[in-house]
């Protein structure tokens, strides 16, 4: 017997109802409705775009309050008078990192843990979050996601060399703001896609 070839169990099938030993023909009905309740993997997804939102963004607004920072940096030596007028990239790369934390924190409260239900006696676990709202979900940090990455990319650069250049020649102070103002409206449109993809 120790040596016996081990076989797969048979598939759990609702029409099975057939009664074995004591526990009758519930324990086969019960045993069928576990089979269709679903399993996790919507909330992975689900919990996937939550966290992908938020650390995609906080990617991107780090990158560019990182180059938007040095730019800044060395701009104020040369010209410590500009520094506060010339901030305004540092602030809307931090912008990005909040976008994504309001799609994490809308994914967060719409996602629901399987309820627990009673039947024939037995507790089983009944999925209420579906499949197609945890695909949304996913999609939904993706979108927020890569976009914060792609707008603090173009934050961060446009930063690093308008302020320098800024410095030098302060009539290019309003070709960078609508430049960076440009680059800050591709993670504002990813957030107003995702939003959609969460409602």
């Amino acid at each position: 017997a120790a040596a016996a070839t081990r076989r797969p169990p048979p598939p759990l099938d609702s029409s099975s109802s057939s009664s074995s030993g004591s526990g009758g023909g519930g324990g086969a009905a019960s045993s069928g409705r576990m089979a269709n309740v679903g399993s996790a993997m919507p909330v992975f997804f689900g919990m996937g775009g939550a966290s992908m939102s938020i650390v995609l963004s906080n990617i991107g607004a780090a990158y560019g309050i990182a180059y938007a920072g040095k730019g800044l940096a060395a701009m104020g030596v040369m010209y410590p008078d500009a520094v506060m007028k010339n901030i305004v990239p540092v602030v809307m790369a931090g912008v990005v990192g909040i976008y994504g934390l309001i799609i994490s924190v809308l994914i967060s409260l719409a996602i629901k843990v399987p309820e627990i239900a009673t039947v024939d006696g037995e507790s089983i676990a009944i999925n209420v979050y579906e499949w197609d709202l945890g695909f949304k979900h996913f999609a939904a940090g993706l979108t927020i996601g890569l976009s914060g990455i792609a707008g603090g990319y173009a934050i961060g650069i446009v930063g690093d060399l308008g302020q320098k250049f800024v410095g030098i020649r302060p009539v290019l102070f309003v070709p960078m703001i609508l430049i960076v103002s440009f680059a800050g409206a591709i993670p504002l449109y990813g957030l107003i896609g995702a939003m959609i993809l969460t409602t």
